[in-house]
Order: structure tokens, then C-alpha cells, then sequence
């Protein structure tokens, strides 16, 4: 995984309630291991039309001005359903870095920040902002300080948002949970020979 320190970028609005995981990468592709190529199937029931190969022009992220934001502004409850890893690995592939919401479903964010996504929690105030400065002027842009735990919008305004020390330790230093393991492990091997061996017994 990536060290993610700083974000910037262009936002994209999608002022959707209750998007869900099988909306964000439907259930046909959940038969694949790698993460290779889900970029593409991202949104996609939404992204092309019926014959799962055009685009559709209505679709937000299709529309030319959008291309290449990095991150996304979504309406409330964003990630809810199935717990499926392949939400933040579609998200991920499709370009985004930090997705913004009022709240996430809690193993939607917690599989975003193991493969290096960032969910940031807003106020809905500052989540209307985004949307309409997104509608406004596509190329408006946001600055995320990982560290600092902050959201900087383009009035120069500085957003709080919640963040686990554990979580926020990975990203900053690039590992995953077993990353940060295995960097233990001359640790973990003093602790036991240190220790003696313990022997089961049954009754």
C-alpha cells in the first residue's frame, strides 16, 4: 500500500443517498481475486447503458469536466450493503483517493482505509458546499491534510474529520494490518524466547 500523507484534487458530485457496495461494483464481479482492471466496473449499472459497454452521457462521471477527479463528494450513508472488498478497490481503480460523506457504513470505511481510500466525515453544512461548488465549477479543487486530519476547501476553510490512530498510522507509513505485523517480528520473536514454551495438557 501507498503512504498516503496529502490529497489534492478535483471533485466530483454525487448527491445520492444510501449509495450501496453493489452500486459501487455490482455482484458480477465479485468472482475476480485481483484488483487489476475494477476501475472500469465501477458504477457501472449506472456508468453505461443497457448494453454494458456505452457510456451513458447523463452518467457524472462520464461527463468530460469530471474526468480525472480524485476525489468524491456522495450523499449520506455512503457504502452501505454487503461487505464486499471490492467497493474500495473499484473506487480506487477508477482514480478517487478520498471520498466524502456525512457518515459511512462502518465496514465500507474501515475496508476503504485497509486498502488505502480515505473516507472523510463531514457536517452536512460543508457536504452542500462541496456539492454545489462541484456543480458550479468543475475544476474546484480540495487539499487533505492526513496528519493534521484536515480538509481544506477552496475558500481556504479547514475542515476536522474524524480518523482511527491505527488507521491513520497505516496510511501515513503505507502499511496494511499485516504490514505492520511482519515489522514487528523481531519483537515478537524476543517476546517468546524470552518466554518458555508452553506445553497443553489435558485432563
Amino acid at each position: 500500500m501507498e503512504k498516503v500523507k496529502r490529497i489534492s484534487g478535483s471533485i466530483v458530485s454525487m448527491p445520492v443517498n444510501d449509495i450501496d457496495t453493489d452500486q459501487i461494483i455490482p455482484a458480477r464481479f465479485l468472482k475476480v481475486t485481483d484488483k487489476q482492471g475494477l476501475g472500469k466496473a465501477a458504477f457501472c449499472d449506472w456508468r453505461y447503458l443497457e448494453d454494458g459497454e456505452t457510456p451513458n452521457p447523463e452518467f457524472v462521471l462520464n461527463r468530460p469536466e469530471y474526468r480525472g477527479a480524485s476525489v468524491l463528494i456522495a450523499g449520506n450513508n455512503f457504502g452501505c450493503g454487503s461487505s464486499r472488498e471490492h467497493a474500495p478497490w473499484a473506487l480506487l481503480g477508477a482514480g478517487f483517493k478520498a471520498v466524502i460523506s456525512t457518515d459511512f457504513a462502518d465496514i465500507f470505511r474501515n475496508n476503504a482505509l485497509k486498502n488505502g481510500l480515505l473516507p472523510i466525515i463531514v457536517d452536512a453544512d460543508t457536504q452542500q458546499q462541496l456539492f454545489s461548488l462541484a456543480e458550479e465549477d468543475p475544476s474546484t479543487s480540495v487539499s487533505v491534510d492526513v496528519d493534521a486530519q484536515t480538509l481544506t476547501l477552496p475558500d481556504g476553510r479547514a475542515v476536522s474529520f474524524p480518523l482511527d490512530g491505527f488507521a491513520k498510522y497505516c496510511l501515513l507509513n503505507g502499511v496494511d494490518q499485516l504490514g505492520y505485523l511482519l515489522a514487528l517480528d523481531d519483537e515478537v520473536s524476543a517476546y517468546e524466547s524470552g518466554h518458555p514454551q508452553r506445553v497443553m495438557t489435558t485432563a
